[in-house]
């Protein structure tokens, strides 16, 4: 069947949008093919630097005749209805259909042909394409994120002719803007378009373009006996910058490498988007650098490197003047400059942040093991580092270069690992804090800056989330588990409200500790569905009022495996059906108190699980009073055959009232036998 070949040509776009560009392109085609009736056999798009394409393949070459049916006002509705539908639907009364008591419009339309179709799509993209940021240019009124120079639209081999602002559509691009020949080519289709694009130098597919990189960067640091220091987030920056990337290794100034190595890859990555290259004999950096041109020179890149070595060199002075300086002045000398920069306008100055650090990270001390004043020492420094010149130049430094300042200070280690590590982690692929002291400060700062923001009410909403509360929730939840540090949330979080409400700026509010404790819960489902568990699973242990994140997760595990067994799953229907009778019953009035005993005239089935019940309750509570939360689960199961057995041989609804209300407290103590380990009521099943 036919092909759709588009490319929308522009000035280069910023790498760091070409992938969501992508995506859109392709989102938005499907959606107004789907709309048209199209469904086509495939559709793939690409990005580069400075073009989209998309192309298409499947799709008829003309759309199908299509009969719409809308329906109407009711038959006896008042005449101004039915007016105004005909009006819409530019047909006459007799043209109505009559279906149960309501009006119902038929329309025709006939189809059209696809390149008209493709022609109204493409416009229509074009003026709505969700650009993050825009221009316009020259007298047109169109927006695009560079000045949109060329449109290459062909199907089944012919153009699909229009105009777009003045931009007329056609059957040329053009290859790289040195490298290629120079003149425009035709392509009216795909793999015409990509093999003129191949010969002049362009590689059309990102992924082909990062595997020419990484090839090319490898053969060159293997030739010089190197190891290149891999880098995805800057492999997917570069490939966006070049249209033919193409490595050179380059060399530094050796005298460069007394720097600190994160300093070094910073400033080769954050200005000049190059890779670190380092000895493997060693693992630590060498004297070289990887950059990636975007033309094959005819020296083989010597003069590019050179070039590019020179204006490294100039960086990394930079970087040695500020590593310098900063060393002069100690970390404690610069906390007085944190009362003139803001934090926030609702929660003070980043001075009385770091106090509230201090006083928080001093009462978790304890609940991790740390000592409580190397703790309150550490967190006094963590952000003092804010006020050097290397963290001014680099701020993703932060943190960092405070571990080394407070280490060339003679600090404590502890201190020390503490202030570099306070930030972790990140993301979800960053280490968290090992060391007491660290995962103490690390606590503090991320409690500190939740619980601050819920007492103002700045809370994130749908995506939007400025202040990163979603991460430091994650990181505290990270932290507890992989460092199995026991800890009550709602106590820290009543903390860390307290101490902010004793500082000036903390009379505007305190956090709702229910609201907060919700938050972490919402964090905790989604940490643990990426791993495979249920959500509804984290809901049935929160509801029983635990706060102690390790303990909800064992407990989350145990139930997991339970509810994965035969007696488990059996168990829950008994369970939801006992619950059923005794929320149908609460209705009519308050259930019988006490508990079940064995009447004389009792059912075996129903003196059996009477006997169950109570036998299971004692040993219950022990394993839970050992978080032997598996065991409480496996004594659990016993209940499973007589549970089954009650409800197949015993009316709980017995005419005897002595008899129906022994029932429904033995059911009750079932209710509560179970949810002594989770609320069975919110598990789906």
């Amino acid at each position: 069947m036919p092909q759709l070949l588009l490319e929308l040509f522009s000035e280069e776009i910023p790498a760091r949008m070409q992938a969501q560009a992508a995506r859109d392109l392709e989102r938005m085609a499907r959606e107004r093919l789907a709309e048209a009736g199209f469904l086509p056999e495939a559709l793939k798009t690409f990005a580069g630097p400075r073009r989209l394409t998309l192309v298409v393949e499947g799709l008829p070459v003309a759309q199908n005749d299509r009969k719409e049916e809308l329906k109407g006002p009711k038959v006896g509705a008042p005449p101004q209805a039915l007016e105004g539908f005909l009006r819409k639907t530019g047909l006459g009364q007799d043209q109505l259909v009559e279906r149960d008591g309501v009006y119902f419009a038929v329309i025709e339309k006939a189809g059209r042909p696809t390149p008209q179709i493709v022609a109204e799509m493409v416009d229509s993209i074009i003026r709505a394409f969700p650009w993050p940021k825009s221009m316009k240019w020259g007298r047109g009124t169109l927006r695009w994120v560079r000045p949109l120079q060329r449109i290459l639209c062909a199907f089944d081999g012919e153009v699909v002719t229009f105009d777009v602002d003045g931009i007329e559509s056609g059957d040329l691009t053009e290859g790289h803007r040195f490298m290629g020949s120079g003149r425009p080519f035709r392509a009216r289709d795909f793999d015409a378009y990509a093999a003129g694009l191949a010969a002049n130098f362009v590689a059309l597919d990102v992924e082909e373009r990062k595997a020419r990189i990484l090839e090319g960067a490898k053969t060159l640091c293997f030739a010089r006996d190197l190891e290149l220091v891999e880098d995805e987030g800057l492999l997917d920056e570069v490939a966006g910058l070049a249209e033919w990337p193409t490595p050179i290794l380059g060399d530094m100034e050796p005298h460069f490498l007394d720097l600190p190595p994160e300093v070094i890859r910073t400033s080769m990555r954050t200005h000049q988007k190059y890779f670190a290259v380092r000895d493997p004999a060693t693992g630590k950096l060498a004297p070289n650098f990887l950059a990636v041109a975007n033309i094959e020179a005819k020296d083989g890149g010597a003069t590019i490197a050179a070039g590019n070595a020179k204006v490294l060199s100039a960086r990394l002075s930079d970087a040695r003047f500020f590593w310098d300086e900063d060393r002069k002045h100690s970390l404690e000398s610069r906390l007085e400059k944190l009362k003139g920069v803001t934090f926030h306008a609702k929660l003070g100055t980043m001075y009385q942040r770091v106090e509230r650090i201090v006083a928080l990270a001093r009462e978790i001390a304890p609940l991790v093991g740390a000592d409580p004043e190397l703790a309150a020492q550490a967190a006094r420094l963590a952000k003092a580092d804010l006020g050097t010149g290397m963290v001014g130049e680099f701020p993703e430094l932060q943190g960092l270069m405070g571990g080394y300042y407070a280490r060339a200070e003679g600090l404590p280690d502890a201190v020390a690992d503490a202030v570099r590590d306070h930030y972790k982690p990140q993301g979800p692929g960053d280490s968290v804090p090992t060391a007491p002291v660290s995962v103490a400060v690390a606590l503090a700062d991320k409690l500190d800056t939740l619980t601050g923001f819920f007492a103002i009410d700045e809370k994130p909403t749908g995506s939007k989330d400025p202040f990163a509360l979603r991460r430091a929730a994650l990181g505290v939840i990270r932290i507890a588990l992989e460092q199995k540090v026991r800890f009550g949330l709602r106590d820290v979080v009543g903390v860390a409200s307290r101490i902010r409400a004793e500082q000036p700026a903390g009379a505007l509010g305190k956090a709702n500790p229910d609201e907060v404790l919700s938050f972490f819960a919402d964090r905790l489902k989604v940490l643990l569905r990426e791993q495979g568990r249920r959500h509804d699973l984290v809901d049935a242990v929160f509801a029983l009022g635990d706060d102690d994140l390790v303990r909800i997760v064992a407990r989350v595990e145990a139930l997991d495996g339970f509810l994965h067994t035969e007696d488990g799953a059996n168990l829950l229907a008994g369970y939801k059906r006992a619950t059923n009778i005794l929320k149908a019953e609460e209705k009519k009035g308050p259930l019988p108190e006490g508990a079940a005993i064995r009447l004389p005239v009792a059912p075996a089935e129903e003196a059996a699980l009477v006997d169950a019940v109570h036998a299971v309750s004692g040993p219950v509570n022990d394993a839970l009073s050992r978080e032997d939360f598996a065991g409480a689960m496996t004594t659990l199961a016993k209940l499973r055959g007589p549970v089954d057995a009650f409800f197949d041989k015993v009316l709980v609804n017995a005419d005897d009232k002595t008899e129906r209300e022994n029932r429904l407290r033995l059911l009750s103590e079932v209710r509560a036998a179970m949810g002594r380990v989770a609320d069975f009521s919110l598990i789906a099943g």
